[in-house]
């Protein structure tokens, strides 16, 4: 198979894997809380204990994270190192996703410690799929404009994969709970169908992309210790880590409050669906349109025009009143067309940096750096987890039906945690992205190239031995 064809495939097998991994993981990411809050109706105090344990855990899953990467990085089969993680993780976290949306029964402590055991046991399978899945984008191909094309790709399907699940879960949820006389076992039903979905996409990834195995210069193990190293000596990786984290603080609170927002402020709930499908176009035609601006901007002249449209979006999303669907609409277009392209960027400076990595300290590794990607969301997503949790227990919103019983100063206390906040957030991101990050277009050229010549002389030095 030739290059550009083995490429092509690579795209389309390994996006197309993305589709039922997010439409699957944004039930729990967006969608958890409101069900326990909405669904189950926990009480103020179950829910205290549900937030403190969702934050726990989401923390403890992302500084896993990294030791993950180790283990993908050690791991030598004729599978490759990342396929047998992803059919692993891909099994495991299924078979305890679907007790997520079961009402144990009980109450108080009770409830958070079995949420807690069977939350942290499905983050562990995630993880392993999640880290083996990212990890492999750098063994696609060490052409950065490729890399661009397979991360836009499986951003698009990654979103086309999330929205679904966006626009749908009202209007599913609540046909199936009509169906069933029971609303939690429509999000029991829902939560099956994304488990098929899961399943179904991985495997087209799994079966279908080919790896380029002559890329990957490290052979020697990794231990915890190097671990560290690795991590900690790539300055150009922890400033992308604090950066892109902030961002997606700032992202995930907004979403989250997504359905709270169309069913306590503006006071349509059916709304969402309409609204989440809009957004949904206007983000997965943004992804599309990426590698077209890419050959008109760089990226820094990307994220700059990203973050002015974000930052116009979230004004006009706070000056709205209420029923203004029109404003709504258009800030929201302009978040996430900004979101968007910088969800793109934020795959590939990551992935950048394990060129870099390997060329300031001596070693590859993708794995642990490329752990950093789920590293981001997952500790993002605790950050505003308890946000959320917080805001909705603080605000009334726990107690009230509708906006008719919420107090001005609990939607004020909302309006604050779900757009003012993360704009501020997103805001302080941006700046730490423009003051350290330091691989440019020129600069990755520089590197790769020096990476070719010292490869060259290893192999010229090693024949030369024998």
């Amino acid at each position: 198979m030739n290059e550009k064809r083995r490429n092509v495939k690579n795209r389309w097998f390994y996006g197309l894997g993305t589709v039922g991994r997010d439409f699957y993981y944004t039930m729990v990411s967006m969608y958890l809380m409101f069900y326990l809050t909405d669904i189950l109706e926990l009480d103020a105090t179950t829910m205290w204990y549900v937030t403190g344990a969702m934050i726990l855990t989401r923390v403890f899953d992302a500084f896993n994270d990294p030791f993950m990467g180790v283990i993908v990085d050690n791991t030598r089969s004729r599978f490759g190192r990342f396929k047998p993680w992803i059919v692993i993780g891909m099994i495991f976290s299924c078979i305890f996703y679907i007790f997520l949306f079961v009402d144990y029964g009980v109450r108080g402590f009770s409830f958070a410690l079995i949420f807690l055991i069977i939350y942290i046991l499905w983050e562990i399978g995630y993880t392993a799929n999640d880290i083996a899945y990212w990890s492999m984008i750098p063994s696609l191909s060490d052409d950065q404009k490729e890399r661009e094309k397979a991360g836009s790709i499986a951003r698009i399907c990654a979103n086309v994969g999330m929205f679904a699940m966006v626009v749908g879960i009202v209007p599913i949820t609540n046909a199936l709970g009509r169906a069933t006389g029971s609303m939690q076992k429509g999000y029991f039903i829902l939560a099956l169908i994304a488990i098929g979905a899961f399943l179904f996409t991985q495997t087209i990834t799994v079966i279908g992309v080919k790896e380029d195995r002559g890329i990957r210069s490290q052979t020697a193990k990794t231990t915890p210790k190097e671990m560290f190293r690795v991590i900690f000596q790539n300055d150009q990786l922890l400033w992308t880590t604090v950066a892109m984290t902030l961002f997606m603080v700032g992202y995930v609170t907004t979403t989250s409050f997504g359905q709270y927002y169309f069913k306590y402020y503006y006071g349509n709930e059916e709304t969402y669906a309409v609204f989440a499908l809009i957004l949904g176009v206007s983000q997965v035609s943004a992804l599309a349109v990426f590698p077209l601006l890419r050959k008109r901007m760089k990226r820094q002249h990307i994220y700059t025009l990203s973050t002015i449209l974000i930052v116009i979006g979230y004004i006009l999303f706070f000056i709205a009143p209420p029923g203004t669907i029109a404003i709504i609409a258009v800030a929201g277009i302009l978040i996430f067309v900004g979101q968007g392209w910088i969800q793109v960027l934020m795959l590939m400076f990551i992935a950048d940096c394990v060129e870099y990595g390997e060329w300031k300290l001596g070693r590859r590794n993708d794995s642990i750096t490329l752990s950093l990607q789920p590293f981001i969301n997952k500790l993002s997503a605790a950050v505003a987890s308890g946000i959320v949790g917080a805001t909705v227990i603080l605000s009334g919103m726990k107690e009230a039906e509708g906006p008719a019983d919420m107090t001005s100063s609990g939607l004020m206390l909302f309006k604050i945690s779900m757009m003012i906040l993360p704009l501020v957030i997103i805001a302080l991101s941006y700046f730490i992205y423009r003051r350290f990050y330091k691989i440019d277009e020129e600069f990755f050229g520089r590197i790769v190239d020096e990476l070719a010549v010292r490869k060259q002389d290893s192999e010229e030095s090693h024949g030369a031995s024998e």
